[in-house]
């Protein structure tokens, strides 16, 4: 029989969409004082991938990456996905949202983001909250599936989580 281990700890991010030039402090204040200082503050990039967010929004939309210092336990994602739609809705106006906020894991071998839309492709982790393998690293790189967001299929966030990797690798061997 084989035995269970431990996770390794995982890298939390947020990926955020918004028509806002630059995140609001006191989201910035709320999501350092939830998990900790950022290690990473990347320049957001535009966001053209799609359409599906300017109806709620408008135009034009920015993507963005926080990027936390802290490794956390994977299996909080679901709790961590709860929090940030709760976040979502204290900064709505008129029923609208203001930002789109989707937590996800690094881990050494993929990017797992958090939903709440079941799809076939989709793991239940929660409470209502599925994971989705997004992006796999293997043979040096990261590799999407048909089901990728277009902007994870980016080379921009495919070299930004390359980059990144190689801090959360260094991390892992600091904390081990």
């Amino acid at each position: 029989m084989a035995l269970a281990l431990p996770f390794y700890p995982a890298r939390l991010f947020v990926g955020i969409i918004s028509t806002k030039k630059e995140l609001e402090d006191s989201l910035k204040k709320q999501l350092n004082n939830l998990y900790g200082p950022f290690v990473s503050l990347p320049e957001p990039l535009e966001f053209n991938y799609t359409d599906y967010y300017e109806k709620e929004m408008g135009k034009p939309l920015y993507r963005y990456f926080l990027i936390f210092e802290k490794l956390i336990e994977p299996t909080l994602l679901s709790k961590i996905k709860h929090t940030t739609n709760k976040l979502e809705e204290s900064y709505a106006f008129e029923g609208k949202r203001s930002y789109n906020l989707d937590p996800g894991l690094m881990t050494t071998a993929n990017i797992i983001l958090a939903t709440t839309k079941n799809r076939s492709h989709r793991i239940p982790l929660k409470d209502g909250i599925y994971g989705e393998l997004t992006l796999l690293y293997t043979k040096g790189e990261y590799h999407d599936f048909d089901w990728t967001y277009p902007d994870y299929k980016s080379s921009e966030i495919k070299d930004l989580f390359s980059r990144l990797r190689s801090e959360y690798l260094e991390d892992l061997k600091q904390n081990s």
